[in-house]
């Protein structure tokens, strides 16, 4: 729960954020002033993400591999595949 809600911080951080930078493209600010301000929103994501894996890691992952059912277990292993794959196209 504690990670839950550190999780909702950063969002609602993010969301401001993301404002900030609206607010900026509006007043025509320069472009690689906007640039920055969107490199520092993609790592603030990239946080985020990494918690959630992290958790996802722990729980789902953990107490799939632990267990008997191997169609379970090929699934997890599967999502996480995917997640890499995806992460390595960016």
């Amino acid at each position: 729960m504690e990670e839950r809600q550190e999780i909702l911080r950063r969002m609602k951080s993010i969301e401001g954020h993301v404002a900030g930078i609206s607010r900026m493209v509006r007043k025509d600010v320069y472009c690689i002033d906007v640039v920055h301000q969107l490199q520092a929103v993609q790592g603030a994501v990239q946080q985020v993400s990494g918690i959630i894996l992290g958790q996802h890691l722990r729980h789902c992952v953990a107490g799939a591999v632990e267990g008997r059912d191997p169609e379970k277990k090929e699934e997890m292993i599967g999502e996480i595949l995917n997640v890499f794959k995806a992460n390595s196209r960016g």
